[in-house]
């Protein structure tokens, strides 16, 4: 009797871990084909006679990953080689990926593909910049222009030996704006930058100037000002706030701006 009523315990445990190695084991439903179409901003120099153009591709959403970046790049490795585009950390940090995505200005990376299959998504470079190839612009002035600002401390008496000391209170002033990843989204949305960029800054480069002048540790805040203190380096803002709202970080260039001009008006 002990022997069966053994067998039967043994028999039914069996049995129980049996289904449960069937149930974790089983194989997923495949999901549903969804496609999308991409429509994308292509330009080649090598072919200067042949106009720009959107170019379209369908793919399935469930074989790719969830951003703009995941689709960017399934095109170019199993459809389109010859696409172009920036990218690189695909975290949000590097602002390679910067582009105009369905009319707005953000990182490929960040953004999320809409996905309602019966609209299209169309992919633009940043606006009002010269394109190199496909989705990538010629950023060569911007970078000459945060260059212009000197963006790097400047103190004329450093500390005899270790570190320059800020006060918590100081430091938290530069939150915000330190925080700048140079994408350049802001300033390729900002009207006065489009028509006056050959010597309005810009959101992004004003927002890292004012950065640097509220920086205790920085000993020239008056020698940074006042090379601001002319039309059109920094008074060009007219306060349309389409750089706060396009930036992918979720800063605010044109409150920098405006504090910027409040310490200048009142110094």
């Amino acid at each position: 009797m002990q022997s069966i009523l053994a067998q039967t315990r043994f028999s039914v445990g069996r049995r129980a871990f049996s289904t449960s190695v069937a149930r974790w084991q089983a194989v997923p439903q495949q999901k549903p084909v969804l496609m999308k179409e991409f429509k994308i901003y292509r330009w080649n120099p090598d072919q200067p006679e042949k106009k720009p153009e959107l170019q379209s591709y369908k793919i399935d959403l469930n074989q790719t990953g969830p951003m703009i970046l995941d689709a960017l790049i399934k095109i170019k490795n199993e459809m389109d080689p010859t696409l172009t585009f920036r990218r690189s950390c695909r975290e949000g940090i590097c602002g390679s990926c910067a582009m105009n995505i369905d009319g707005q200005n953000t990182l490929a990376c960040l953004c999320r593909i809409d996905r309602e299959g019966s609209t299209n998504t169309k992919i633009y470079p940043l606006p009002h910049m010269y394109v190199v190839k496909d989705l990538v612009p010629d950023m060569t002035l911007f970078y000459k222009q945060y260059k212009s600002i000197q963006p790097w401390l400047q103190n004329d008496k450093p500390p005899a030996e270790g570190e320059f000391l800020q006060s918590p209170e100081d430091r938290r002033k530069l939150d915000g704006m330190y925080e700048c990843i140079l994408c350049a989204c802001c300033s390729t949305s900002c009207p006065s930058y489009w028509w006056n960029q050959d010597e309005y800054l810009g959101p992004a480069t004003l927002m890292q100037a004012y950065r640097w002048i509220a920086d205790s540790r920085d000993s020239h805040g008056a020698e940074r000002m006042e090379k601001l203190q002319n039309e059109m380096s920094l008074y060009r803002c007219h306060t349309i706030f389409n750089c706060s709202r396009t930036c992918p970080k979720g800063l605010n260039p044109a409150a920098a701006i405006a504090k910027m001009k409040l310490e200048m008006a009142t110094d």
